[in-house]
């Protein structure tokens, strides 16, 4: 069965003010239950890529030409109450560092509760079992305990998994992920990653993850992009982009993966012992 187009971003050139664009005629597409990873160095641009998807580009930055189509309808185009409609329950963010987003003086469960709140009619108690469900399938321990905990209470980790679980909870069609995993030790790394492919499994879910890390992206992503100084210098499946290359920068992005267990990261196949590994390692 043919996967059917849910994003498309036709030439799109984004520029701070004052500035030549920093973002360059880029030009890729995401059908459903897809993930792309956007792979290349901080500062190339990729961050501001999918920030402009979902019209949250900082002051002074602008989409300068191009399109973003989504489901045939130009985001572009969109009044600020389409916008409203739209984020968190249609399309999520994950940022980098996302715990460090989370209120420290209000625990976990209120800001839970009332994330969902604002995006859905139910009442407390019922957006109270939603939340406690969607920590369970990020395998949190002890939901409970973490409704009623600070975030300071929690690890990186932990904090991380919950804030992907908020973005989750709408299950939204596409899930933007800004460096979900930069933050964290290379263990709960794994056990993220190994979780947001598990999500596009439940949830029928399209993920765009922003990495600088190839091993990443070629472990976990259906097709890849490599973005260097503002330029989509490569795009295609993860075969095509591993196995035969043709730019020299995502050539040496390649060479710079660390060597695991005698082979390269980018060329071990995912297995059901490794899944398990992964989620009893930590």
């Amino acid at each position: 069965m043919m996967s059917m187009k849910l994003l498309d971003i036709n030439n799109v050139s984004i520029k701070y003010r004052g500035q030549e664009p920093t973002v360059k005629n880029i030009n890729m597409s995401v059908n459903s239950k897809e993930i792309i990873g956007i792979v290349g160095e901080s500062g190339s641009g990729k961050s501001t890529l999918i920030r402009a998807i979902l019209g949250l580009l900082p002051k002074g930055a602008s989409i300068c030409s191009g399109d973003i189509i989504f489901k045939d309808k130009n985001l572009l185009k969109y009044s600020k109450k389409e916008w409203q409609e739209i984020r968190g329950n249609r399309m999520a963010m994950i940022f980098q560092n996302a715990g460090g987003s989370l209120t420290p003086i209000k625990k976990i469960g209120d800001q839970f509760i009332e994330s969902i709140r604002s995006h859905s009619s139910i009442t407390k108690a019922d957006a109270y079992e939603k939340a406690v469900h969607m920590l369970g399938k990020m395998r949190l321990p002890d939901t409970e305990r973490i409704m009623n905990s600070y975030p300071f209470e929690l690890s990186g980790g932990m904090k991380q998994r919950v804030a992907i679980a908020m973005a989750m909870t709408m299950e939204p069609e596409i899930l933007l992920a800004d460096e979900p995993t930069s933050a964290l030790d290379v263990t709960v790394q794994a056990q993220v990653v190994r979780q947001m492919m598990e999500l596009k499994n439940n949830f029928n879910t399209s993920i765009i993850i922003v990495t600088h890390n190839m091993g990443v992206a070629a472990y976990m992503c259906d097709k890849i992009g490599v973005i260097h100084k503002g330029e989509l210098v490569e795009w295609g499946t993860k075969e095509q982009v591993i196995d035969n290359p043709k730019c020299e920068y995502t050539k040496k992005l390649l060479a710079a993966i660390p060597e695991l267990e005698g082979s390269n990261f980018a060329s071990r196949e995912r297995t059901d012992i490794e899944d398990k590994e992964c989620y009893e390692a930590v």
